[in-house]
């Protein structure tokens, strides 16, 4: 501001404007910056650059990116490298679709509705509930928007319209996000116990009567809870049962709606795109009808215009977000368009019968890697008798963050260490190893190596 102000010539005005606002001088306008983080002297920085050097500098920063595809990776954690259809790309990068604005004209936009509309429907396919919105922004922002948006619905219902429970290890991204959310909001937040993933039914009582309660499956060990089958009878129907989901998954599991879930969220990036280094990804939002009017995000219609025909538009916007946004029940009013067209594309190609079986190579990779790495002597499941999709949790005989420095120094990405997205509530020996449908047995051998040369080397 300081350097805007200055550069203007024969301005004469600047006494004047902080006169008006009272304020004596420019640096009063960065008076609620606390000092100790004030910046008083330039930055250093270089001066300005060419185009060619831009590009250069541009270029050497991204040769350090290390693309999953260049080793054997097993790190995942919510975003994962499943086979891509190259018709995806090649569909989506069509003029109609990748320079499509906002739908608000929707007698001009009928293509792309209708293509939003279709994203929908599979959505509530997929996950056996009858509505489903065109997309949220992340599997985080859509877990705390479904939070919200049940505390709404049962305000009036629930015995305790202000509390909401959520598993003690869910991990610390999700957790900020839904912290954000309902601070605030006088909602408070209150944990599920169990035994490192696995919920204690007995304990999951005392949530009977909240507002909400939120799981995950499967959840962050990559452990399929048989247990969660069975929570919405014990919430009873005053309280709603929030699942979040990785959608690959519902190939082999039975979809959340049709164990009772009232809201179902999850990061769709499985469908359409691969893991983007932070990039675009994109989340999942269906429900019941309960729930349809509180619902956050754009929802497509059909309907028949005055010629009979079908038309497509976006329809129940009674939370004003799009114009009195003091009303809105929601701050997200968009959604990742593109992205979720790239799903609903890969969505359609897999098909039903696709589904199951990309499902099918994900358990029989995991459970590929998982027999390879518990051959490894001094190395343990964390829950040896459960179920896992994805991925699983070992129990490593040292921290796991040195086991991963070691196999990254022999090219292998070995997973994520549990602590790095749980925080103090897990062990520093748990390691979350991941397999996909993209996992090779050539990457399972160096993973098994790599580890068993650790294992050889820390015992000693």
């Amino acid at each position: 501001m300081r350097l805007v102000v200055d550069q203007l010539p024969n301005l004469g005005r600047e006494q004047e404007l902080l006169d008006a606002i009272g304020l004596a001088t420019i640096d009063d306008l960065f008076s609620d910056i606390p000092e100790s983080v004030r910046r008083t002297e330039p930055l250093d920085l270089p001066g300005p650059q060419s185009e060619e050097e831009i590009w250069a500098d541009a270029q050497m920063l991204l040769s350090k990116n290390v693309p999953l595809t260049s080793r054997p990776s097993f790190i995942g954690a919510g975003l994962y490298q499943n086979h891509v259809p190259t018709m995806v790309p090649m569909l989506a990068t069509r003029g109609e679709f990748l320079t499509a604005y906002t739908p608000y004209q929707p007698e001009v936009s009928q293509g792309m509705l209708q293509a939003m509309w279709e994203f929908q429907s599979m959505v509530s396919e997929l996950v056996a509930l009858p509505v489903a919105n065109v997309s949220m922004y992340d599997a985080s922002t859509a877990a705390a928007e479904a939070i919200t948006c049940a505390v709404r619905v049962h305000s009036r219902k629930a015995a305790r319209p202000d509390v909401i429970y959520v598993p003690e290890w869910t991990p610390v991204d999700r957790m900020s996000v839904i912290q954000n959310y309902i601070q605030g909001a006088g909602i408070e937040l209150r944990f599920l116990s169990g035994n490192d993933g696995i919920i204690d039914l007995g304990a999951a009582e005392e949530a009977a009567g909240c507002a909400a309660v939120y799981v995950e499956q499967p959840n962050p060990f990559g452990i399929i809870d048989p247990g969660l089958f069975e929570l919405k009878v014990i919430l009873g129907e005053d309280t709603a049962l929030i699942v979040g989901v990785n959608p690959s998954s519902l190939g082999v599991v039975a979809p959340p709606g049709d164990w009772g879930a009232d809201i179902v969220v999850g990061e769709g990036q499985c469908f359409g795109i691969g893991p983007t280094g932070g990039g675009p990804i994109y989340g999942l939002f269906a429900c019941r009808d309960p729930y349809l009017r509180q619902m956050p995000g754009r929802i497509v219609g059909l309907a028949k215009d005055e010629s009979g025909q079908r038309a497509f538009t976006l329809t129940l916007s009674t939370r004003e977000q799009h114009i009195r946004r003091h009303k809105a029940t929601s701050n997200i009013c968009s959604n990742e368009t593109l992205i979720a067209l790239m799903g609903a594309m890969h969505m359609a190609l897999l098909g039903p019968e696709g589904l199951e079986r990309m499902a099918v190579r994900n358990v029989a990779a995991c459970a590929r890697t998982k027999e390879a790495v518990l051959a490894i002597d001094g190395m343990e499941l964390l829950h040896p008798d459960a179920a896992h999709y994805n991925e699983f949790t070992v129990v490593l005989p040292g921290p796991a963050a040195d086991a991963l420095s070691f196999l990254d120094a022999g090219g292998v990405t070995g997973g994520l260490a549990l602590r790095d997205i749980m925080g103090e509530r897990t062990d520093e020996s748990w390691l979350l190893i991941t397999a996909t449908d993209q996992t090779t047995e050539s990457d399972i051998t160096a993973l098994a190596d790599g580890l068993a040369a650790w294992c050889a080397e820390v015992n000693g």
